[in-house]
C-alpha cells in the first residue's frame, strides 16, 4: 500500500492481494485522511478477498463520497449489498462510492 498527497487530495494505491489484513491498512489510512479528498486506486490488486470487501465496506459506512477504481462487478455487487452505493457503474472509470 502507498499513500500519496495529490493537489486534489490523497490517493491511497494498494496492490497484491485484498484480504482482510490489507482492508484493516486501508481503513486505516482512510482514517487518517479523515475531512481530505481520497480517492483509492485497487487496479493493481490481483485477488479480492470477499471478507476484505466486507470491511471495505464497514471502512466506508457514513464517510463522504471517495473515489474507488480497480474494483470489479462482483466487488461492486458486494458492496452493494452491505450499502454502499455506486450509482451506475462503468468499470472503466473510477467510482464515486458513497
Amino acid at each position: 500500500m502507498s499513500g500519496q498527497a495529490a493537489a486534489a487530495g490523497t490517493v491511497i494505491r494498494m496492490d497484491g492481494v485484498f484480504d482482510a489484513a490489507a482492508a484493516q491498512r486501508l481503513a486505516d489510512a482512510l482514517s487518517d485522511a479523515n475531512g481530505e479528498q481520497i480517492r483509492v486506486d485497487l487496479t493493481r490488486v490481483r485477488e479480492f478477498h470477499d471478507f476484505g470487501i466486507a470491511l471495505l465496506a464497514r471502512a466506508l459506512a457514513g464517510r463522504g463520497r471517495i473515489s474507488v477504481s480497480g474494483l470489479r462487478q462482483h466487488q461492486v455487487r458486494l458492496l452493494r449489498y452491505f450499502g454502499i452505493d455506486a450509482g451506475p457503474v462503468d468499470l472503466g472509470e473510477p467510482l464515486e462510492l458513497q
